[in-house]
């Protein structure tokens, strides 16, 4: 559980040689040579964000003479790769990386929390995210430096609601209530992860129950099978049993609300340019998407704090962070530079997948945000979220983005978490749910196995 598999511990090793090797080819430079170049690691990998990511470096070169060697990595490999090189004393000089990934490496001293703090202080504490802030912290210091993320929204299809007489829901039980009514009318009331043991059933949980204000852990002491999350429990196996179509997985219910098969769905901000009929590699579907392809757009509302008593949406966070060994200043320089100057363009590099956790400057607190709504959204760029779905969009993205609240997070239980979601320990009880042992039995046992992986750490 949570390691790595061969082919993915083969390429970290092989990254983390050629980083080694770069640095080894670079072992007569000055001291001043080398404060004129960093490298920087990214999960954002597919060419096209590369290149983008690269565009915003150059200008940062362009400004500072400072050259970026931008290094395309995913997380999993980030870890393996920081790992041997941190042995070697050979370390890249910023990474971007999630909340979760900076709590293990805080944890291991492998990050230069310092330079993270003074970074946060220098742009003005106030003009982040606060939960994203948090999710970065331990004892309220920075162990990195929030840059951007994606939360959950629970789409619905506002025709079906309308024509079934459903209210939009305002909780985890009215979800359920309305999911249920729904299938009745022979969709499936809700599509979300509910396989056993994967990432997605994972995720659909985390989202689900946090929601209902059930809480994994608080000040050491696990909390899952608490009676919010039996009650959690209860309405998930509903949602589940609500599918006309099985257990789904991220890209099969995706699929089942693009077919117009599924009346809800849980999904990330990534599915906004997929609805619009901008992604030609995920059009929609459905009978009426064929004369109107912007069909889903237009009939379809969001719900992105489900909750208002409870406003703890799942989503990602991602930082950056700067290793212990790295080049300090340079970093640092090239960070605030990514936050600043080249924010916009960063964030364009996959606009629905990339909301700003920097909301603005000290002069105009919505800026960035407000920058963001106008980016266009999808491969091919072509609208923004604001065109699409109107300015009162963007404000509900802000509303749920500020909600994004992850267990443990800026507290000591956050590693705990971590190891919890990554190796998807609560997903494994998934089937037993469905097969009919009780709630409570089941967040018995979760808080069981969560307490085994506590007592590893």
């Amino acid at each position: 559980m949570g390691h790595l598999t061969k082919r993915r511990l083969a390429a970290a090793i092989a990254a983390a040689t050629a980083l080694s090797t770069l640095v080894a080819c670079g072992g007569s430079e000055s001291e001043s040579e080398k404060a004129k170049e960093i490298t920087f690691w990214t999960p954002q990998t597919t060419p096209q964000r590369v290149a983008a990511q690269e565009k915003v470096a150059a200008r940062f070169t362009e400004k500072t003479g400072i050259a970026v060697k931008v290094v395309p990595l995913s997380e999993a490999d980030q870890k393996q790769a920081l790992a041997t090189g941190a042995a070697s004393g050979d370390v890249p000089d910023v990474m971007l990386h999630t909340s979760t990934t900076t709590a293990a490496w805080r944890s291991q001293g492998l990050l230069n929390t310092k330079a993270a703090e003074e970074v946060v202080s220098e742009l003005g504490a106030e003009t982040f995210n606060a939960n994203a802030l948090k999710a970065f912290s331990l004892d309220g210091k920075a162990g990195a430096v929030p840059s951007d993320g994606w939360v959950h929204l629970l789409v619905y299809r506002k025709d079906l609601f309308k024509a079934a007489n459903v209210a939009v829901p305002t909780n985890l039980e009215e979800v359920a209530k309305a999911a249920t009514t729904m299938k009745a009318t022979g969709v499936s009331g809700i599509a979300l992860g509910t396989q056993s043991g994967t990432a997605s059933g994972t995720e659909a949980i985390y989202s689900m129950f946090q929601s209902a204000g059930c809480q994994l852990v608080q000040d050491g002491k696990v909390t899952i099978d608490s009676p919010e999350c039996t009650r959690a429990a209860e309405q998930f196996k509903v949602l589940r049993d609500s599918s006309t179509q099985g257990d789904f997985d991220v890209t099969s219910a995706r699929a089942a609300y693009l077919a117009g098969k599924s009346s809800m769905l849980l999904f990330s901000t990534h599915i906004l340019d997929e609805l619009a009929g901008l992604d030609k590699a995920n059009p929609p579907t459905c009978t009426q998407c064929k004369a109107d392809p912007t069909f889903l757009s237009k009939n379809s509302g969001f719900i992105t704090v489900l909750d208002r008593n409870h406003p703890a949406q799942y989503g990602a966070t991602l930082g950056y962070g700067i290793p212990e060994g790295a080049n300090t200043a340079g970093a640092k320089e090239f960070i605030k530079f990514m936050l600043e100057e080249g924010y916009s363009d960063t964030l364009a590099s996959a606009t629905e997948g990339r909301i700003p956790l920097r909301n603005g400057t000290k002069a105009d607190p919505n800026a960035y945000l407000d920058a963001w709504g106008k980016l266009g959204v999808g491969p091919e760029a072509k609208s923004s979220v604001a065109e699409l779905y109107g300015p009162e969009m963007v404000t509900q993205i802000r509303d749920g983005v500020n909600a994004v609240s992850l267990w443990g997070m800026g507290t000591k239980d956050s590693p705990l978490a971590g190891a919890v979601t990554a190796e998807n320990v609560l997903a494994q009880f998934l089937e037993r749910l469905y097969g009919g042992q009780s709630p409570a039995d089941i967040t018995k046992a979760m808080a069981e196995e969560v307490k085994k992986v506590q007592a590893e750490l």
